[in-house]
């Protein structure tokens, strides 16, 4: 694993370099979907704290077992809205908000929680119909509604999944349209929103996002090796 995580540590250099950018403008979350604590426990070691899960009770578990190591958990994957209650209590932020519903059910544990959250806006800019987010016609809007009415939800940013191809073009095209997204809606100057981060770009695709100007890549498979789904 250390010998992984140095090689994408040089591929996220070279492309920021490629972009005109420092190495240290983007941050490399690891996705530990579907590995068990061991996994993490090893990461952890090389040093790295905050780690990407996809359910609640995966993160449930694993900070449980690894309760002493003071990780934080990155809710990446899509968010229903009768589990809110647990993210709410256990993420340290929430990268998939995308619609007002989840805004609200969040917004009602945290208040219970005493706590605020981290969250970064989902946009769907892939035509693949399995992609969840934010129509980009409504980001807008939806920005403005959330930090007007639900103050326990702190927007960092935006993040997108791009279309699974093999046609670099319109991977780029997903990130280019993000990147697009977020400097229209920081020329809009919504109070109370910063937008300074982008997460985009996953093992197959992550250089080609740090180029359209990703902040933070999501790393699974390129980390921890291939993954075995269950049944």
């Amino acid at each position: 694993m250390a010998e992984r995580l140095a090689a994408i540590r040089a591929r996220i250099a070279a492309a920021a370099e490629r972009a005109g950018r420092p190495a240290d403008s983007v941050a490399l979350l690891p996705v530990s979907k579907t590995f068990d604590a061991q996994a993490v426990q090893e990461a952890a070691a090389l040093g790295l704290r905050r780690f990407g899960e996809n359910k609640t009770q995966e993160i449930r578990q694993k900070a449980g077992e690894l309760a002493a190591l003071g990780l934080q958990w990155v809710m990446i994957g899509h968010l229903q809205t009768n589990k809110a209650k647990e993210a709410a209590r256990d993420a340290a932020e929430v990268q998939s908000l995308d619609r007002l519903e989840l805004a609200e059910a969040l917004q009602r544990r945290l208040d219970l929680e005493g706590r605020t959250l981290d969250v970064l806006v989902q946009v769907k800019t892939s035509p693949e119909p399995s992609k969840y987010g934010l129509d980009p016609a409504q980001l807008p809007d939806f920005l403005r509604t959330v930090a007007r009415d639900f103050p326990a939800l702190r927007i960092k940013g935006l993040m997108t999944m791009a279309v699974n191809s093999d046609d670099a073009q319109a991977v780029r095209a997903c990130f280019r349209l993000l990147r697009t997204l977020r400097d229209q809606a920081r020329e809009a100057g919504i109070a109370g929103i910063e937008l300074d981060r982008l997460s985009m770009g996953m093992s197959g695709d992550f250089e080609l996002a740090i180029e359209e100007g990703s902040t933070e890549v999501r790393i699974g498979s390129a980390l921890f090796g291939a993954r075995s789904y269950p049944a």
